[in-house]
């Protein structure tokens, strides 16, 4: 859905993080590329996660350096110098959710190697 509403230029919040910055249509259609990449790569890891351990540490990882440079983002940038209508509380918000999943996702990663390890 990401890849789709890049490619498409239609922001809602979620599938863009900042979607009520503008943005260039070159700039979508490179997110969108990444955004496809990312999924094959969460695909892959979730077809059998027993197997793919490794790959799916690596997710965790690549998700927590992108929740540091957002967060760099975010601190950095005057977004409402490029819309005054942004508000910057939701961009935190939508990183929080991130976060989360990112959390979920660690807990479940730790306790799977746990219980591979008991085995």
């Amino acid at each position: 859905m990401m890849f789709l509403a890049h490619i498409t230029g239609f922001k809602v919040p979620g599938l863009f993080i900042y979607f009520d910055v503008p943005s260039y249509p070159y700039q979508d259609g490179i997110i969108s590329a990444l955004v496809l990449g990312w999924s094959m790569f969460f695909y892959t890891a979730s077809r059998d996660p027993l197997k793919n351990l490794n790959m799916i540490k690596t997710i965790l990882f690549a998700g927590g350096g992108a929740i540091v440079v957002l967060s760099f983002v975010n601190l950095k940038t005057d977004c409402a110098s490029l819309n005054v209508h942004t508000n910057v509380l939701i961009l935190w918000m939508e990183l929080l959710l991130l976060l989360i999943y990112l959390l979920v996702v660690l807990f479940f990663y730790i306790g799977t190697v746990k219980e591979i390890e008991i085995k």
